[in-house]
């Protein structure tokens, strides 16, 4: 299968802009609770999970979390990524199935949530730290906050560029990705 330029060129600048905030948003301290932060490298991949293909949003979350945690602490590589895969494909079920009946910032804050107690979880087996299981109602809430966060900000860049131009900027017709 031929995956055209342009549509290799969104991806990657998504990508890239994703990489980019993550890497702005490591110069601040954590929100209220330790490790918490903002996640608005996640507004990217809502992006593409509205605007390209299953495995492109896939392909976004293993770049970025791959090399963010490379750039930033490898250590944390195995639970950011299981989180965030078990988060995107959360959205992408969400969005497929449901985008109409259900907003786009509860979508969002459902996949924060879901994504830090994934992360926290992952976290506990991993260290065995049982204790740290306690963090999970205030992973809730930080989740509840960031999540609003961008999905407000989704919600604003897509009533902004419409899907039409994302399509034809690729090139393509396809109304699935709308």
């Amino acid at each position: 299968m031929k995956i055209p330029a342009k549509r290799i060129a969104l991806l990657s600048m998504l990508c890239a802009m994703s990489l980019i905030m993550f890497m702005i948003e490591n110069l601040f301290p954590a929100m209220f609770v330790p490790g918490a932060k903002m996640g608005l490298s996640n507004i990217f991949t809502m992006l593409a999970v509205l605007w390209l293909s299953p495995v492109d949003a896939i392909v976004l979350v293993i770049i970025r979390t791959t090399l963010g945690s490379l750039f930033t602490n490898v250590s944390t590589l195995v639970y950011s990524l299981t989180a965030g895969l078990v988060s995107v494909i959360f959205t992408l079920l969400v969005v497929r199935t449901s985008l109409g009946k259900v907003s786009l910032v509860a979508v969002s804050i459902a996949s924060a949530v879901l994504h830090n107690l994934t992360q926290n979880l992952v976290y506990c087996l991993i260290s065995q730290t049982p204790e740290m299981m306690g963090y999970m109602p205030y992973l809730a809430l930080a989740g509840i906050l960031a999540g609003t966060v961008v999905g407000l900000a989704v919600f604003v860049i897509t009533k902004t560029i419409k899907p039409k131009t994302i399509l034809k900027m690729l090139d393509y017709e396809n109304t699935d990705n709308q």
